[in-house]
Formats: C-alpha cells, sequence, structure tokens
C-alpha cells in the first residue's frame, strides 16, 4: 500500500511494536484497497490523592481524601477501522483513507453504549518526483511526530483516572500538546535523502478555560471560576498554520529521526485579538535493541494539554507554555520491550492572573512492558504516576497500574 496514505498512528505504533504486519490488500479493478485497524482494552486500578483539586490538572484529586477506582477502557489509541485504497491515474498516485473509531468507555451502565468517533477522512495525489497534496481530516501537523514516538501509544499513560471521551491521554498533557485530529490543507514534499518536510493550513480553535465546563472532567470540586478568557469567531474565519521538518537517518545498526515543528494563529473575539504560537523539536535514537527519545516544545497562548486550553489570563493575556519529555526503551531477548519515561507541561501566569486553583504544571512518570504475544497481538503493562499542581501551590497525585492488550489487522 502507499505509504502516504498509511494511517498515521497506526503506522507509529507498527514502528513501536517488535512486530509488524500489514493491512488485508484487495485488490479492485484500478485500485489496491488496504483494510486496517486495531482493537484495544486496558483495565486500570489508579489510587487519586490530594488536597483540592486542580482546574486543568490531570491527576484528578478530589476534596474528601484519598480514593481508588477502576476502569476498563481503550488505551491512548482508540479502537479503529480504516479503509484505504491506492491508485495510480494520469501519472499521479491518488488515495484515500477513512476510518470510524468506536470508543470504549462509558459511565451509562444500563445502555453499555459509546462514543463512536470519525478522526480520518481525507484524500491525497502527487507523485514521487514532487511531493503530494492531503485534503480533509487528519492528525494535525503540529506536535504530531512528539505523540507518534510516545512509547504509550501502544498503552495507557496518564489516564486521568478515566479515559478523556473515547480514549486516555498518554503522554498529551504531560510532555507535549496534543496534535488533534484536523481538517487540512497540506503539502509534502518528496524523501530527499532523508528529509523531508510538510506545510499546510487546518481549522483554527477557539481559546478557551477549562473550568467553564467544556470538558467536565476538569471541572472536579473546582466549580465554575472562569481561570482563562474565551474567544469566538474562531479565528476570525482565518485558518491556523502548521509546519514541520525532519531527517531520518541509518548507519550500521544506528536509526533515527530528528524534527522540529511549528503551529500559529490569529485569535479573535478576546479583546483586541493576538497571535498565538508553539515551535518544537525532537528526536529519537535506535541502536542495538536500544532506543532513546527527547523533546521540548515552547509557546505563547497555545495553552497546556489541548491547544488554546487556559491559553490567556482573565485580562487576555497570552500566557507562556513549555514542557517535553524523555524516554528510554529496551528490547529483551524474548522481544519484550521495557520502557520508561518522564515529562512535564507547565503553564505560566499573566497579566492580572492571580494565584489560584489554575493548573502550573503536569507531571508524568512511566514505566512500561510492551511483549508481543504474536504478529497481531500485543500485552501491555503500565504504571503511571501523574502530579498536578496548581498556581496557587496545591496539588494532586495518580498512581495507576494498567493491564491489557492491543490488537492490529
Amino acid at each position: 500500500m502507499n505509504k502516504n496514505i498509511k494511517l498515521a498512528v497506526a503506522g507509529a505504533v507498527l514502528a513501536l511494536s517488535a512486530t509488524a504486519n500489514a493491512g488485508i490488500i484487495i485488490p479492485a479493478g484500478e485500485w489496491t484497497v488496504d483494510l486496517s485497524g486495531n482493537v484495544n482494552t486496558f483495565m486500570s486500578t489508579t489510587r487519586n490523592s490530594g488536597d483540592n483539586a486542580v482546574a486543568g490538572g490531570l491527576a484528578l484529586p478530589n476534596n474528601t481524601g484519598t480514593q481508588t477506582g477502576n476502569t476498563i477502557s481503550t488505551g491512548l489509541l482508540p479502537n479503529f477501522l480504516s479503509v484505504a485504497g491506492s491508485s495510480r491515474q494520469n501519472d499521479l498516485d491518488v488515495t484515500f483513507l477513512i476510518s470510524i473509531n468506536p470508543g470504549g468507555f462509558t459511565s451509562n451502565s444500563a445502555s453499555g453504549g459509546s462514543v463512536t468517533e470519525h478522526r480520518q477522512a481525507f484524500m491525497t495525489f502527487g507523485d514521487k518526483s514532487w511531493g503530494s497534496i492531503k485534503i480533509g481530516k487528519d492528525l494535525g501537523i503540529y506536535a504530531s511526530d512528539a505523540i507518534l514516538s510516545d512509547m504509550t501509544l501502544l498503552g495507557v499513560g496518564a489516564s486521568a483516572g478515566a479515559p478523556l471521551g473515547t480514549t486516555t491521554l498518554g503522554g498529551i498533557g504531560t510532555g507535549y500538546q496534543y496534535a488533534d485530529w484536523k481538517q487540512q490543507i497540506a503539502y509534502t514534499t518528496p524523501n530527499m535523502g532523508g528529509f523531508q518536510a510538510t506545510v499546510g493550513v487546518t481549522q483554527a480553535w477557539n481559546a478557551w478555560s477549562t473550568a467553564n465546563g467544556v470538558l467536565g472532567l476538569y471541572n472536579n470540586g473546582v466549580g465554575a471560576t472562569t481561570f482563562s478568557g474565551t474567544s469566538t469567531e474562531r479565528a476570525g474565519g482565518a485558518p491556523a498554520f502548521e509546519g514541520k521538518a525532519s531527517y531520518s537517518f541509518a548507519a550500521n545498526d544506528v536509526t533515527g529521526k530528528v524534527w522540529v515543528s511549528a503551529f500559529g494563529q490569529k485569535v479573535k473575539g478576546i479583546g483586541s485579538g493576538d497571535t498565538v504560537y508553539s515551535t518544537d523539536i525532537g528526536a529519537t535514537v535506535n541502536a542495538g535493541g536500544f532506543g532513546v527519545t527527547g523533546y521540548y516544545y515552547t509557546g505563547e497562548g497555545t495553552g497546556t494539554t489541548f491547544l488554546l486550553a487556559d491559553a490567556f489570563s482573565v485580562d487576555n493575556v497570552k500566557r507562556d507554555v513549555d514542557g517535553g519529555y524523555v524516554q528510554a526503551t529496551y528490547v529483551l531477548p524474548t522481544k519484550t520491550k521495557i520502557g520508561a519515561a518522564y515529562g512535564v507541561s507547565n503553564l505560566d501566569r499573566a497579566g492580572s492572573d492571580a494565584a489560584s486553583a489554575l493548573v502550573k504544571s503536569n507531571e508524568r512518570y512511566t514505566v512500561g512492558l510492551y511483549h508481543p504475544l504474536t504478529k497481531s497481538v500485543n500485552l501491555v503493562a503500565e504504571y503511571n504516576m501523574t502530579e498536578a499542581e496548581a498556581q496557587n501551590g496545591t496539588q494532586g497525585k495518580a498512581k495507576g497500574v494498567s493491564l491489557g492488550g492491543i490488537l492490529f489487522f
């Protein structure tokens, strides 16, 4: 199947996995159709503690003391079924991909239902001589390599005690900002000796506050106090701009990749409006079974965990953000991959912000075991500790153990 229609997340997982298998390839006239997907489920036991709630905190402390909870849900990856197709027409490689993502979590035991998402629906056309153009909905460009290099892509990561919507968080908000799934028009260059770049316009977001009740997960005992300005007009009708460049290399038994990416957009409907941006840099190196990844990002007015969440002060001044993660893995002779990671995301006060329950930092420590039982099935065991600290010094902590598996086809 043509590489430029590979499911981005699945491709990353297969790169992480000790064993990989292609999807189901079906010749169909002048088209080649590829059916692929994954199914995953994890049981997580999480122990939350803290002296108060933290708005935007990912440790979910509570006001009544220590508490333990159990969930059975999908991990960082959603379940997905994707249908992709490729064809050579008029000297162009033409492709499409559509995915369906059934959720694996519900709080309603009577219905037993879950939310179904549609994270991808895009087409591409191009040629290896000049590159390709993508039109449609897919993983965002900025920070995409950060999530695709995260070992918890096969597992759970920072679950915050329960899935956020249909999935857990992995390292989102504890080391990198969420690339998200966006409508976009993007151009990718051909691979030039390992160097490749992508630039594009994507759907712009509004600035918003986690304490507004937009996501009830964050409003745990804090109340409806607003900790951030909230914009309207979706950047005044203007798109966001994103881009990335990477260089992949291989020498003897050493392989690796270095990348940079950036995001920027105009925010209107909040004071006089402002331009926000984030940039990042990362690298991953693998040699003799060992793998090391390092990543750092910084920005102004782009918020924490999700782009533009808690991005502005109460008087509409951009808040500075930064963070990153380090990760080390080793593949044992049994093909089991062991890994350890640390990540942190920081949010600064700005303008007339006072010390409050607004999050200051979210940190995560992860130790994981990822074992390929078969070509398709990986068994996963993870320990995650997440710590959230508010601007006023209150703290929360979540310690969790997750066991489960993920199947790819």
